[in-house]
């Protein structure tokens, strides 16, 4: 389906006509594959709004709930999606990642929707339209409500269920997926628990029991609720399913998972729990990566184990907005120690910075890509960076504080505002392309 250019743009707001109408000037069909992607992220929930049968929309309206506020209307861009593929072009970006949303395609349990398929389908030809590659995530932690009252993803056949799931959308947008995103950051919940030395979140039992009664049953679960263990495993077969399932739909997508990878090292004393996280929350994660076209990398932190957890940052390094060691320095060591344990080509599918000062945004932006290029001098496969996020979103517990995005959005009328972050993503771009012959 031909998406006309002028309803594309008819949406773009607080973007000059002069500067959109030049961004998305000769359509083209899309990268060449060997190109390096350079993009922008966002995720499903955390933009579309309203994803009222998903898991996470029930944990945020329990009595206990551990979010700050609900998602609601987040960006509204399951309507305003040509404004969010207009500001990628805007900053000359080669790629968009985004997530189809499994709540939406199966709402209940092998009941698919055509129209939502559709919806995602345009995304996708409207980013091969005008020379970006769609970056296509197939479940970025949310997940239907039915999956949730099955015992979420503590329950093995859960893994079934998604396979079936890679299927249908696979069939639907495999022609025009080049890349796909098993499962985001499978591995975060295992590191969490092993950090923690084992201890459990407290207010979990309470939070689970007023959920599974939202959806009417005995259980629930979701990807950071539950046996972090068993989540693990499930998500391991999930993926390998999933990867199995995408496969033989279109054989030419290449397809991997994301990791949430911290740059991590042991403090004196801290050995012993460097080691469980790696082996527990790391080494199984690399070792299913091994049999994929890629990995992919999230980073966003530095940090030091003690013996009872993650030592205080130096008061010297770049803080974020939670106080964590940001260190631009961290993107390149995680994406060395990712190839070095995988053998996997390395995507970064998440890199940024939690922070209300743009400027900082900017430093941290240019050292991280500066630090990468550097990686990539010494001989490890890097395929792009994509920037979390495109736009200021809905981040889970923390809601609408957090500040990650190349773009602010009024929480009232949803109006895109670039920051310079974007326009000096634009500049970065041009000057590595010019520099390397990678980019």
């Amino acid at each position: 389906m031909t998406v006309a250019r002028r309803t594309f743009l008819a949406g773009v707001t607080a973007v000059s006509a002069a500067k959109a109408a030049s961004a998305f000037a000769r359509p083209r069909k899309g990268p060449p594959k060997s190109v390096f992607l350079w993009g922008a992220a966002t995720a499903a929930h955390q933009i579309e709004g309203n994803n009222v049968n998903s898991d996470y929309w029930v944990l945020e309206h329990i009595p206990d709930t551990y979010f700050k506020e609900p998602s609601g209307d987040a960006c509204d861009s399951f309507a305003r999606w040509r404004e969010d593929l207009a500001l990628v072009r805007l900053g000359g970006l080669n790629c968009y990642r985004f997530s189809v949303e499994w709540a939406r395609i199966e709402p209940e349990a092998g009941e698919f929707s055509q129209a939502t398929l559709d919806h995602y389908r345009r995304i996708c030809i409207a980013c091969r339209e005008y020379g970006i590659e769609p970056v296509v995530t197939f479940h970025h932690f949310t997940s239907p409500r039915w999956i949730a009252a099955l015992g979420g993803w503590e329950n093995p056949v859960v893994a079934d269920h998604f396979a079936r799931y890679c299927t249908v959308v696979a069939k639907h947008l495999g022609d025009v997926i080049g890349w796909a995103c098993t499962m985001n950051e499978p591995n975060a919940q295992v590191t969490s628990y092993v950090i923690a030395n084992g201890k459990k979140w407290a207010k979990q039992p309470a939070i689970l029991a007023q959920a599974a009664q939202m959806v009417g049953s005995t259980r629930f679960g979701a990807y950071f609720l539950g046996d972090a263990f068993k989540v693990r495993d499930t998500c391991l077969d999930a993926h390998a399913k999933g990867r199995e399932a995408i496969k033989a739909i279109a054989p030419h997508m290449k397809v991997g998972l994301t990791l949430a990878l911290q740059e991590l090292a042991p403090a004196p004393g801290g050995e012993a729990l460097y080691r469980r996280v790696y082996e527990n929350a790391r080494a199984p994660f690399y070792a299913v990566a091994a049999k994929d076209e890629f990995i992919g990398v999230q980073t966003y932190n530095k940090a030091l184990i003690g013996p009872d957890g993650y030592l205080p940052p130096a008061v010297s390094v770049m803080r974020d907005m939670w106080d964590r060691d940001a260190s631009p320095g961290a993107l390149p060591a995680v994406v060395r120690e990712a190839h070095r344990a995988s053998g996997a080509p390395v995507l970064v599918s998440e890199n940024g910075l939690n922070s209300t000062d743009d400027r900082q945004r900017i430093r941290h932006l240019r050292a991280s890509v500066e630090g990468l290029a550097d990686a990539i001098a010494e001989g490890v496969p890097v395929l792009g960076y994509i920037h979390w996020s495109l736009l200021d979103n809905f981040e889970w517990g923390s809601g609408y504080v957090p500040r990650f995005g190349l773009v602010e959005v009024d929480r009232s009328t949803f109006r895109r505002m670039p920051k310079p972050s974007l326009t000096a993503y634009r500049v970065l771009v041009g000057e590595m392309r010019r520099r390397h012959r990678w980019a």
